[in-house]
């Protein structure tokens, strides 16, 4: 188990489940960035409903929507970074052993 858990390192978790940005581009055309599809889409899909729910439930979840809505984000860049967030809250957990803690509270 150590072994696993030792063998993760976070920004390559998060690559994992394909929770990325990628740019649609070609030429001079600039088009929209969005999330990719490379990946397992069943957990992208239970990780979606997850930060959906988080966005009203907790709190630093909550406190990262607000601050990017009012940065002029959309609804689904915020809940894509979201979606990371939740990823790198449960590697932390499973990597350090510990509960989770909210920041917001420590602060």
């Amino acid at each position: 188990m150590d072994s696993v858990i030792s063998a993760f390192h976070l920004p390559d978790d998060v690559s994992l489940v394909s929770l990325y940005l990628t740019l649609n581009e070609s030429g001079s055309f600039k088009g929209r960035t969005t999330l990719s599809k490379i990946g397992p889409s069943r957990i992208r899909s239970k990780i979606f409903l997850a930060a959906v729910s988080a966005g009203t439930h907790n709190p630093d979840i909550k406190a990262q929507k607000n601050r990017l809505l009012a940065a002029g984000g959309t609804k689904m860049q915020v809940l894509g970074a979201a979606m990371r967030k939740l990823i790198q809250i449960c590697f932390g957990v499973i990597k350090n052993q510990t509960k989770y803690q909210s920041e917001l509270a420590l602060n």
